[in-house]
């Protein structure tokens, strides 16, 4: 077998493995939402995050379906996981708020400008890295 066979082999078995831990997020969402309660108790608020929650679980996966680099996938299957963890613990289906870093107000032009959205960007947490692309 050429190291070629072997690199398209591995490649094979890492997308059959990458596709099925995928779907099983994807199906592990959808019961989520089917048994989820709202913290209110009110059947409204119920219905509502529960729309939700299916609402942005197919905008996200739809708007990810066509990445075929490994790290990316990676990187949105973390995401994904850390939102089910943190949806689950506090009990509330929308993202949390994100803060701004240490000295977060700058002025609109210039290089102190460019200095706070690197900043802002290297603060934004796992859980909120698609939030702001849909």
């Amino acid at each position: 077998m050429s190291v070629l066979q072997i690199q398209q082999n591995f490649k094979a078995r890492m997308t059959l493995s990458t596709r099925s831990a995928v779907l099983s997020l994807y199906m592990h969402v959808f019961r989520i939402a089917r048994a989820w309660q709202a913290q209110t108790g009110i059947m409204s608020d119920t219905e509502d995050e529960r729309k939700y929650i299916v609402q942005e679980a197919r905008t996200l996966f739809r708007q990810n379906q066509q990445l075929t680099d490994q790290e990316s996938i990676r990187r949105c299957i973390e995401e994904c996981e850390a939102r089910i963890e943190m949806g689950l613990h506090y009990r509330i289906p929308y993202p949390r708020a994100t803060y701004l870093p240490p000295l977060g107000l700058a002025t609109q032009k210039g290089r102190k400008l460019r200095g706070q959205q690197r900043l802002r960007k290297q603060a934004k947490p796992v859980y909120l890295q698609s939030h702001d692309e849909t």
